[in-house]
């Protein structure tokens, strides 16, 4: 089975998975009544395999979303499944996701498509004293490590630290600082709710007194990637 989805917003058609021939060698996928809460994904250069996941889950894997960019029925998260996929030898590094992309559509009859939607999040802004960001040095990468009440990382830009932000509060975050380059950080908040008001006040007061910089709530634009079919009982191994 092809898998497509549609751009509206330029009109494009793209094909995904077995059209380009990337797709899984052998596949499984079996449902997981164990009633667990813990689920586990473990993807190495022979496959992938994941143990009590949702296929919410597994959409948000496979296409890089955030919960909050995901639009789909509720009962996507409701069933687990147990998931073993084997990848041809010498596949490419990179092409397991467009892989899993091909397996949701086969076995899940998943279509999906990309759309520009507004949700309610926050603006990344440079407050009274921005932090002086420098050029990225030739040949040097990105490292961030985050944690519970810490974001640290090196050769950071002002898009990299949204990202950061907007994994840490759940919600779309936006760069508009216009401030270009990067920057070493080491931010640190409390999230222990006993401590402050709340984990996204704490937070915010940290950015700006550590950073210079602020969150500013409001609407924003992202891509929403929208569920338009999918399957509850997978098609048999």
């Amino acid at each position: 089975m092809i898998s497509r989805f549609l751009l509206p917003s330029i009109g494009v058609a793209l094909w995904l998975g077995t059209a380009l021939g990337q797709s899984f060698e052998v596949t499984s996928v079996k449902p997981n009544k164990s009633g667990s809460n813990s689920s586990h994904t473990s993807t190495t250069d022979h496959g992938i395999t994941a143990e009590n996941v949702s296929l919410k889950q597994l959409i948000q894997r496979a296409y890089g979303v955030a919960d909050y960019s995901l639009s789909g029925p509720v009962w996507l998260g409701d069933d687990k499944f147990d998931i073993a996929a084997k990848q041809p030898d010498g596949t490419p590094k990179g092409q397991t996701r467009t892989m899993l992309q091909s397996l949701l559509a086969e076995r899940f009859g998943l279509a999906v498509h990309f759309e520009q939607k507004s949700l309610s999040g926050y603006a990344l802004i440079a407050g009274k004293k921005p932090p002086v960001l420098h050029d990225k040095p030739a040949g040097a990468g990105t490292n961030t490590n985050t944690g519970r009440g810490t974001i640290k990382g090196t050769n950071v830009s002002m898009a990299d630290l949204a990202g950061l932000l907007s994994r840490q509060l759940d919600q779309p975050v936006q760069d508009q600082t216009g401030l270009p380059g990067v920057l070493d950080i080491s931010l640190e908040w409390s999230p222990d709710p006993a401590q402050a008001d709340d984990r996204a006040t704490s937070l915010f007061t940290a950015l700006q007194e550590q950073l210079g910089l602020k969150l500013q709530a409001q609407k924003v634009t992202v891509e929403v990637l929208v569920v338009d079919h999918a399957e509850r009982v997978p098609t048999e191994n």
